[in-house]
């Protein structure tokens, strides 16, 4: 059965599409304001502006007055940053500002009970970053609710073993996941070159909407080129583009489990399956036995397998081959994420595959199971 989370990012989260940065200046032109409340706030309170990221970094910090009010001036750095707002050392909001914002908050300083599931609110109003992301947090809490319920419902209908019942919320699923998607999707126009569109993009999957990402990286490198947020999603696109089918497989020549070279050029001349994979990675380990058949099925009619990974251990990684029977080409440079083939393709997860023709060029990717299986019959019957 399929996983019914829906792959939603916290939305005190950056963007995996935009590089974000904290400057440290005391004085720039495009600094932001944020004035707040905080109902449930203690007078001589303190309002903690943070990092994005892990650990979390206090930047500044402002007494909660006598009349629970706050007030806090922060330079913003080049093309803008997303920021979190910690009020009372627990409820956190995030800030998406890129400079001149007026930013208005209410919250009443609740934190989450544990035991209740109770949240506290709180509200983030004075731009359109702020109104486009309290959009997509609303999207958001809507589908959880939503999977809150239909997991309930497996649950129920798997005891029964009422596999027609799961078919239909997995059904409900897609089609409540992809009106998200949408919805997402029609906001962007408006949003602009912002950094909530940047935002919005990690509800939207580049394999299957990589004209979305593409639009959207046009529209920043004409109207903010210098924008550092955006290079990342430029490059991105610009490396996409470079696998796309049709295109020549950039070169890899990365060491094998003994220490040689060995370049995917060396191929040539037969259909390669480059298959991105690591040994603890448990989807690419679970469809390695459907890999192994079909090697075995295929590799005396011009079929070879070149498997990247993207193990930082050579131990484990040789040891996943012999475990798992995989007797084709291995190579790997051992830079985890840092692979510098994974960046070449744009891999942002794994399994990730593309099937190479004769030529070294790419006609068809991210191929498994039995639509692998078909494609390598229709190519080598």
């Amino acid at each position: 059965m399929k996983n019914l989370f829906f792959s939603a990012l916290s939305l005190v989260a950056v963007s995996s599409a935009a590089t974000l940065t904290v400057v440290h200046a005391q004085t720039q032109p495009n600094a932001f304001t944020v004035t707040g409340t905080v109902v449930k706030a203690t007078p001589g309170s303190y309002v903690y502006l943070e990092t994005n990221s892990q650990p979390t970094r206090t930047l500044d910090s402002v007494k909660v007055d006598a009349n629970k009010s706050f007030t806090m001036t922060r330079p913003v750095a080049n093309g803008g940053e997303v920021l979190v707002l910690n009020v009372g050392g627990g409820q956190k909001m995030a800030l998406l500002v890129e400079g001149n914002e007026k930013l208005s908050v209410k919250a009443d300083g609740y934190v989450m009970d544990a035991k209740t599931g109770q949240h506290g609110t709180a509200t983030v109003t004075g731009s359109k970053n702020m109104e486009y992301y309290a959009k997509l947090d609303a999207l958001r809490t809507g589908m959880e609710a939503k999977i809150s319920d239909w997991n309930k419902q497996v649950a129920v209908a798997t005891e029964k073993k009422d596999t027609k019942r799961i078919e239909q919320i997995e059904q409900d699923y897609t089609v409540a996941q992809n009106d998200v998607v949408n919805k997402i999707k029609a906001m962007l126009p408006d949003m602009g070159a912002s950094l909530v569109s940047l935002f919005a993009l990690n509800f939207i999957d580049i394999n299957t909407d990589f004209d979305t990402y593409d639009q959207l990286a046009q529209r920043f490198q004409k109207e903010k080129p210098d924008s550092p947020n955006a290079k990342a999603l430029i490059g991105r696109v610009a490396r996409i583009k470079g696998v796309m089918v049709g295109s020549e497989a950039p070169e890899i020549a990365l060491s094998d489990t003994t220490g040689a070279v060995v370049p995917l050029s060396s191929l040539r001349g037969k259909y390669v399956l480059l298959d991105f994979w690591a040994s603890w990675c448990g989807p690419c380990r679970s469809e390695n036995p459907n890999v192994v058949r079909m090697y075995d099925k295929y590799k005396d009619k011009g079929f070879a397998i070149y498997s990247v990974s993207l193990d930082k251990d050579k131990e484990s990684w040789v040891r996943a081959i012999r475990n798992d029977r995989l007797t084709w080409t291995h190579v790997s440079d051992l830079k985890y994420w840092q692979s510098e083939a994974a960046q070449k393709y744009g891999v942002q997860g794994i399994p990730a595959t593309f099937l190479l023709d004769k030529d070294g060029k790419i006609i068809a990717k991210n191929l498994r199971g039995p639509a692998l299986e078909q494609k390598l019959e229709e190519i080598l019957k």
